[in-house]
């Protein structure tokens, strides 16, 4: 870690104006809040949750969701306690290396940078396919282009330029979704009419409330997951967060419960409005933004141009993305630099606090959306997509285990847990269930590859291939580096001890000399 991080920490992130060619603490509490919310409300709520109920009945959909909201919780709860207490850029990168392996927090950092860079690039070519909603004919790439450009000028202003961007497009997502939810119980209750009637009876139509049994509980986990894929990014700010110590643990305290309350109602509201076995239901695609079950509702409701509406906030929403993958993918980039696992040139740090060099090469990834001036937008997005699937997971997977042997290492180092600035409330069991929950996800997301008769390979190498990836740099930097498992009595931590017990105090007389 570098010196300025660690004085930092040692003050609890209060240090004044960083020395040149450091990273500004400029974020404050409502940016930390936004930010991962904004991240985790995406098309994965407002076009893909009408396939979660389709697939699982709306019973197996709010179970789901519920069920993988509270892994998500503890795993926010675990990146809160590592982040409030170090507050670095390269979170699970340090973390990582830190407290498992110095070779496995490597791969962390490169899969995570991997993921976002690849993610931006997705999010680009997504914004394609709903602006040809608006403007058919023209060409795509001038829109990729367009919103790289934007999104690269908001990171390269700052870091507060970044969350001010990223705060004002994770409300208009928040306001798209309390008005939904709004909406959707003046239906229920009469006040407004339009469409069938809904209610309890829609969970008893067919196989309801449970449609699909345990397989399709699984698939729905796997689209869920996806959908919530975002929280982490609070890790990736606290390098540059005001008072993380005491802002961290607010915002993961808020964050959950606001994304989980408007996840489980949008859920609910949807289930009880629209028969699963509506046709509507069964499509999760992105280019085409009247198979959301929020612009049925609307329209159901009256509301005229109620697919206009739905896709300027699923643009919204992809350029929310965008924004969120190259921040975190330029940070992690130079939290590698820093650290001597990536070129040195990417820890370059511009006046105004941006790591200059890293944004553009996370912008160079990003630049695959181009692709799709050779082949079609859609095969491009599905390619990309599927390249990147993984990895999000992985993090998790690693956050899990970073927490779970920080806090075992802290405790046989004889700290104390009252000196800790947050303190996870469900340690060893929220480690352990998200580790084994996300695992369970990360295995089973293309298991029915493998029930048929042949065995589709491309299908399984198209989804499992971030795992051997992942594995193939830990060893490859383990045998280069011949590194080995970080030791407890070896870990070192901010406070690793014991609070010092009150000593009498000093005498203002001079000390007798022999």
């Amino acid at each position: 870690m570098a010196s300025s991080e660690h004085d930092q920490h040692r003050d609890g992130g209060k240090a004044g104006a960083p020395a040149p060619g450091e990273l500004r603490r400029t974020l404050s509490a409502r940016h930390l809040t936004m930010i991962a919310v904004g991240g985790s409300i995406g098309t994965g709520l407002f076009v893909a949750s009408g396939a979660t109920i389709a697939q699982a009945g709306p019973g197996g959909a709010l179970l789901g969701y519920v069920l993988i909201g509270l892994m998500v919780y503890f795993l926010m709860t675990s990146l809160g306690e590592l982040a409030a207490a170090m507050p670095v850029s390269g979170s699970f990168s340090t973390y990582g290396a830190r407290y498992v392996e110095e070779g496995f927090g490597f791969a962390l950092g490169w899969n995570y940078w991997y993921n976002w860079a690849v993610t931006v690039a997705v999010d680009l070519v997504a914004a394609q396919l709903v602006m040809a909603y608006w403007f058919p004919h023209v060409p795509g790439v001038y829109w990729s282009a367009l919103f790289l450009a934007i999104t690269f000028g908001l990171n390269a202003l700052s870091a507060r330029g970044f969350g001010e961007a990223e705060f004002w497009f994770a409300l208009i997502k928040v306001i798209a979704v309390l008005a939904f939810v709004a909406m959707g119980v003046m239906m229920l209750l009469g006040i407004i009419r339009g469409g069938e009637a809904g209610g309890a009876v829609n969970w008893t139509v067919g196989n309801a409330p449970f449609a699909g049994g345990f397989a399709a509980l699984i698939g729905v986990a796997m689209v869920v997951g996806f959908s919530f894929q975002g929280t982490e990014l609070i890790g990736i700010a606290a390098g540059e967060s005001q008072d993380p110590a005491r802002n961290l643990p607010r915002a993961v305290r808020q964050v959950f419960w606001r994304i989980l309350l408007f996840y489980v109602a949008a859920i609910l509201v949807i289930g009880l409005l629209i028969p699963y076995t509506d046709p509507h239901l069964l499509r999760n695609d992105v280019t085409d933004i009247s198979v959301s079950p929020f612009a049925l509702i609307f329209e159901r409701a009256g509301l005229l141009g109620a697919a206009s509406i739905m896709n300027a906030v699923v643009l919204t929403s992809v350029l929310s993305a965008g924004n969120s993958g190259m921040y975190a993918a330029t940070r992690m980039l130079y939290s590698l630099a820093r650290d001597g696992k990536a070129p040195r040139v990417f820890a370059h740090v511009s006046r105004n606090g941006v790591p200059l060099w890293a944004l553009f090469a996370t912008a160079a990834v990003a630049a695959l959306c181009f692709f799709t001036f050779v082949f079609s937008p859609n095969a491009v997005y599905i390619w990309l997509l599927n390249t990147s699937g993984m990895t999000g997971f992985i993090a998790w997977l690693g956050i899990a285990i970073s927490h779970y042997r920080f806090r075992r290492g802290y405790l046989k180092r004889g700290g104390d847990l009252a000196n800790l600035p947050y303190v996870s409330p469900f340690f060893p069991f929220g480690p352990i269930f998200a580790f084994v929950l996300c695992l369970i996800i990360t295995l089973g997301q293309n298991y029915e590859a493998f029930l048929q008769d042949r065995i589709d390979w491309g299908g399984v190498v198209a989804t499992y291939i971030g795992i051997p990836l992942f594995l193939l740099i830990w060893a490859g930097y383990r045998l280069a580096r011949r590194t080995r498992f970080v030791k407890y009595a070896d870990m070192k931590f901010p406070d690793a001890r014991p609070r010092p017990r009150q000593t009498p105090p000093i005498s203002d007389a001079a000390p007798e000399m022999s």
